[in-house]
């Protein structure tokens, strides 16, 4: 079973969610906090939580200032933004404290059950908005190359894998680009972001840029 929390300080909205999430038997809502403060507090007390799905715009403490708090107190736990700000100082403010994902409210079930599973396994889920957004903030952040490039000993494959990535492309339409499973690209993913150390997918494209492999 697959515990989370949920961050939400509008109760209709947070039972909506819990509703979507429990839909999948995989998975039990633990806690639900209505700030950020909340969250912390449950944290330090009791630590059974895989995966925490956090609204930004809170009373109290905000979902990104929870983040970074949780993201360095306890790094295992795996932090999916939930809310209805796509603009872009969000989204940077939310990568850089560390969450693994960020979707919009709207989503549909079956869409936030796969992100949950690509968040625990290593992946950075999105909403398709989000990802395109993303992508300009990388353009944006990186316009100055190393002067050293890295070798990282991606292979042809991971290098094709990376490369769609980095055109905003989910697991799926990868898989059938390249006429493989979900999960041998979820494991050429895995093995990139070893590789390259880094932690999910903004990171690996930018680092990819400043070196000149993307």
């Amino acid at each position: 079973m697959i515990n989370l929390a949920i961050t939400e300080d509008i109760s209709k909205i947070a039972e909506a969610l819990k509703e979507k999430v429990e839909l999948s038997p995989d998975f039990q809502v633990n806690f639900m906090a209505k700030n950020g403060k909340e969250i912390v507090k449950h944290l330090q007390k009791n630590k059974h939580i895989d995966i925490i799905i956090m609204d930004i715009n809170m009373p109290e403490m905000n979902g990104i200032e929870a983040t970074q708090i949780i993201s360095n107190s306890y790094p295992k736990i795996k932090i999916i933004m939930s809310t209805v700000f796509d603009d872009e100082q969000n989204i940077f403010d939310a990568i850089m404290a560390g969450a693994s994902g960020y979707l919009l409210k709207d989503e549909p079930p079956a869409k936030i059950h796969k992100s949950i599973y690509e968040a625990l396994e290593g992946g950075a889920p999105m909403s398709a908005i989000i990802a395109r957004k993303s992508l300009l903030l990388i353009k944006k952040y990186t316009n100055k190359p190393q002067l050293i490039a890295e070798d990282f000993k991606l292979t042809k494959r991971e290098l094709e894998i990376l490369e769609f990535v980095s055109k905003g492309l989910t697991y799926d339409q990868i898989s059938d680009q390249l006429f493989i499973s979900y999960g041998t690209v979820r494991k050429h993913v895995e093995n990139i972001y070893r590789k390259m150390k880094v932690h999910n997918k903004i990171e690996a494209i930018e680092k990819g840029k400043r070196n000149g492999i993307l």
